[in-house]
C-alpha cells in the first residue's frame, strides 16, 4: 500500500485542526471496537495471491460453462469484441466527468451519440447519460413525476408486472414521504384496464415493463389515454433490444421511457455494473436528473459539445435539487453507444427476432411436454412463464446435472406463483442447446 502523507504531514493537518493525536479523532467510539486484534494471516507474494484468487474463482460456474436460460433482468447476450476493445482505449477508460469541455470533446461526443441514439430507440425527445442501473432509472422517473406535480400529487400505480427488484427501489426511494404506492396488489393475470381502473386525480405517476416481467407484451395506448385524461404522466420501462422488434414507447405516448441497458452489448458480470436508461419529453427535461450533454458551436462556427442543465444537479443545487443523482454510468453508456452503432437499425432487428423466434420455438416444445404449459395468452418477445409439475427449484437443481443454468423461480417472489418457472431464450441459445433443455425437462419430471 502507498501513503502518500510522511509523518511531518500528519502532524502537521493534526496540529491545523487542533488535535495532538491521531487517537484523538476517535475517542467518542466504545473502546472495545477500537483497533481490535484482526487476526490477519500472514502476508504473502503476489504469485501467490494470485494463485489463491484464481483457485477461488474456479469455483464460480459462468454462462461460459453452463447452457443459460436464466434472465429476470439480465440476459446473456453477444457482445461483439470490438464492443471491449474501444472501451478500454485510455482516451475513455481512465476519463473523469467532462466538466471541461474544451478537453472532453471525445467524451461529450460519445455520451451525445448515446442519447442520439436511445431517443431514437424509444422515440422520446430527450435522453440523459445516464443512471446506474434499471431499477435507480424507474424510481427517478416515480421521483421526477412527484416534483413535476410539485407534491400535489402523491400517488404512484406500479403495475405487479413491473420488475420486483425495481418496485423495492422504489420503496427505499419514497420511504417517510407523503407519496402512496399503489397497484402492486392487482392479481397478475389482470391486464391493463385494472391499472386504468387505479387512475384518478391524485395520481402523478403510472408505471409499466414492456415486456413486463414476465414476459407479458401489452399495448399500452389506452393506459397512456386514461392517464393523461386524468392529468398524470406514463412511464414506460423497457427491454431496450426488444425495441429493434417491437412498436417503440413514443408511439403509446409515453411521458417517460426507462430502461436496463445491459442488454445493449454490457456483460452479466456477476450484477453488475449495469445501465440505466432515461428518456422524456422535451418539455419535462428541466426535472430530468442526471446529465445531459448539449451540441452547439464555438466562437469560430464549428461544432462542439457540452454538458448542459447541470444546475438542476444536487452538486449545484443542494437542497433544491429534484435528485441526488449526478454521477453516471459513462463508461457503460459508451459501451451501449459502441454496441448500436455496430448493430445499427436492421442489425438491432436481426438480434431482436433471432430472440423471439428463439424463445417461441422453446415455448413450444415445453408446452407440448406432459406436465408443463404456458402461464399466459398474452404475446411475449424472449421470456415466457411455465406452470411446472413439480418445484422448480427441485428442477433448476437438477437441470445443473445437465449443465444447464434453469429459468427464475417466480414463486420466490410471488406467493401465488409456486412451481411457476420464467424462462429466458437469447440469440447465444442454439437450437441445440433448446432441445436438450427440453429434453432434461421432460426427464425431470418423471425423476
Amino acid at each position: 500500500m502507498f501513503l502518500p502523507h510522511t509523518d511531518a504531514d500528519r502532524e502537521a493537518m493534526l496540529r491545523t485542526i487542533g488535535v495532538k493525536r491521531m487517537e484523538d479523532l476517535f475517542k467518542e467510539l466504545p473502546g472495545d471496537h477500537l483497533f481490535p486484534d484482526m487476526e490477519l494471516p500472514d502476508g504473502v507474494t503476489e504469485m501467490e495471491a494470485l494463485a489463491e484468487f484464481t483457485q477461488i474463482a474456479e469455483a464460480n460456474e459462468t454462462t461460459a460453462e453452463l447452457v443459460s436460460f436464466l434472465g429476470a433482468g439480465a440476459y446473456n447476450h453477444y457482445a461483439p469484441t470490438v464492443v471491449d476493445s474501444l472501451l478500454r482505449r485510455g482516451e475513455f477508460y481512465t476519463a473523469y466527468t467532462p466538466y471541461q469541455p474544451e478537453i472532453s470533446q471525445g467524451t461529450l461526443q460519445a455520451i451525445f451519440e448515446y442519447q442520439s441514439m436511445i431517443v431514437n430507440l424509444t422515440g422520446m425527445d430527450v435522453s440523459n447519460a445516464s443512471h446506474y442501473d434499471g431499477a435507480t432509472a424507474v424510481a427517478e422517473a416515480v421521483n421526477m413525476a412527484y416534483h413535476h406535480f410539485r407534491g400535489r400529487r402523491t400517488k404512484i400505480v406500479l403495475s405487479p408486472g413491473l420488475h420486483p427488484h425495481y418496485r423495492e427501489t422504489v420503496h427505499t426511494y419514497v420511504a417517510d414521504s407523503d407519496i402512496q404506492l399503489e397497484g402492486e396488489d392487482t392479481p397478475i393475470e389482470a391486464n391493463v384496464d385494472a391499472l386504468i381502473a387505479l387512475i384518478d386525480t391524485d395520481t402523478a405517476l403510472v408505471a409499466v415493463q414492456y415486456p413486463d416481467f414476465f414476459g407479458r407484451i401489452y399495448d399500452y395506448t389506452k393506459l397512456a389515454e386514461a392517464a393523461h385524461e386524468a392529468g398524470a404522466l406514463v412511464a414506460i420501462h423497457v427491454n431496450p433490444l426488444s425495441l429493434g422488434l417491437l412498436k417503440s414507447p413514443g408511439e403509446f405516448d409515453a411521458d417517460i421511457v426507462t430502461g436496463e441497458g445491459q442488454t445493449l452489448g454490457i456483460p452479466l458480470s456477476f450484477g453488475g455494473p449495469y445501465l440505466g436508461i432515461f428518456a422524456t419529453k422535451e418539455k419535462y427535461v428541466r426535472k430530468m436528473a442526471g446529465r445531459i450533454v448539449g451540441e452547439t458551436t464555438d466562437t469560430r462556427g464549428q461544432r462542439g459539445y457540452v454538458l448542459t442543465l447541470s444546475t438542476r444537479e444536487q452538486h449545484i443545487r443542494r437542497e433544491r435539487a429534484t435528485s441526488n443523482i449526478c454521477s453516471n454510468q459513462g463508461l457503460l453508456a459508451l459501451a451501449a453507444a459502441i454496441y448500436m452503432s455496430l448493430l445499427g437499425k436492421n442489425g438491432l432487428r436481426q438480434v431482436a427476432e433471432l430472440n423471439y423466434h428463439k424463445a417461441h420455438y422453446a415455448a413450444e416444445q415445453i408446452a407440448a411436454l406432459p406436465g408443463y404449459e404456458l402461464a399466459f395468452d398474452e404475446p411475449f418477445f424472449n421470456e415466457f412463464t411455465v406452470r411446472c409439475p413439480k418445484s422448480v427449484a427441485e428442477i433448476n437443481a437438477a437441470l445443473l446435472d445437465y449443465d444447464i443454468l434453469g429459468g427464475f423461480e417466480l414463486g420466490t417472489t410471488y406467493e401465488q406463483m409456486d412451481n411457476h418457472l420464467l424462462v429466458a431464450v437469447t440469440e447465444m441459445n442454439s437450437r441445440e442447446d433448446i432441445d436438450l433443455l427440453v429434453s432434461a425437462l421432460q426427464e425431470v419430471s418423471h425423476a
